[in-house]
């Protein structure tokens, strides 16, 4: 069985063994939990499930003792709910209903999504517009799939850098059970926030949305200082944030429940998840890239 810690890293999803595949790449990095997305993320185009492998998968994970309700998808990023212009703001809606079905059908339960930018039209236009495309999505759906607003580094015209916009689309949403939040430890200092005092953090995260809407964290270290709203991540202890602040977040109490997933960058076309996962794990090792590219 696998140990009780949920942690584990975005995974592929490609041809021929697609979500199978996916599984085995999680499981060979020492993960208990993994982020995938059903098709490329820059783009709507989809294989259709029943070529994805999906019941090789499921019960790879069930031998192994992976809880399939805690794996994370993500939307592709070419969602935009944002939006001012019409034909954007349909494509996306479209795009994430088809996204809800398919979260389903692989067993997960959560789907992250980057809400928005507004281009230009107004932080409050953003907003109401994000809430609406979610409501529409939603209506279309009816099953148990949870959208987690992502918390955005706050480049260009984002919206969701500040916890007080996520709890405003919340807010306009008719669908608000079906709402949640994951926290990026990279885009959180990005945006400005002090990700070192994470109890304090917390405590105000809860008064203006609620711990019990915390569905994901994407814990990366960032390559920029924190306020500079620049969105660049950074292999674990290789950046401004560093092992030990997120090594907190990784084992805070709060989280036990909550997967957590790594977006470090590639080193030299390698995934360095194996190390990463184990250093959260088992304790730090200094220069450990120097290892990995040897």
């Amino acid at each position: 069985m696998l140990d009780k810690l949920l942690i584990g890293s975005h995974v592929a999803m490609n041809r021929p063994k697609y979500f199978l595949g996916s599984v085995e790449e999680a499981l060979s990095y020492g993960a208990t939990t993994f982020m995938f997305y059903t098709g490329a993320p820059q783009n709507s185009f989809r294989v259709p499930l029943e070529q994805c492998k999906i019941d090789e998968g499921r019960a790879l994970m069930k031998e192994k003792g992976m809880d399939e309700t805690k794996i994370i998808v993500h939307a592709p990023y070419i969602i935009n709910l944002a939006s001012a212009k019409e034909e954007t703001f349909e494509m996306s809606v479209r795009v994430l209903t088809n996204e809800l079905i398919r979260t389903a059908a692989f067993g997960a339960k959560t789907l992250v999504l980057h809400p928005g930018s507004h281009v230009g039209a107004g932080l409050d236009f953003g907003i109401e517009r994000i809430a609406k495309g979610l409501d529409l999505a939603l209506d279309a759906v009816d099953n148990d799939v949870t959208i987690a607003l992502e918390t955005m580094a706050g480049k260009g015209s984002e919206v969701g850098s500040r916890f007080e916009e996520l709890a405003e689309i919340i807010k306009r949403s008719k669908h608000q059970e079906r709402l949640g939040v994951c926290l990026d430890t990279c885009h959180m200092s990005d945006s400005g926030y002090d990700i070192s005092s994470i109890d304090a953090l917390m405590e105000e995260f809860d008064r203006i949305i609620g711990v019990e809407r915390i569905k994901c964290l994407h814990i990366n270290d960032s390559k920029n200082m924190r306020g500079a709203r620049k969105d660049r991540h950074a292999n674990i202890g290789y950046g401004e944030i560093g092992y030990d602040i997120l090594n907190k977040y990784v084992h805070y109490e709060l989280f036990k429940d909550v997967s957590k997933i790594l977006e470090t960058p590639y080193i030299d076309d390698l995934a360095p998840y194996k190390q990463e996962i184990s250093m959260f794990k088992n304790g730090y090792v200094e220069h450990w890239m120097d290892e990995f590219k040897k």
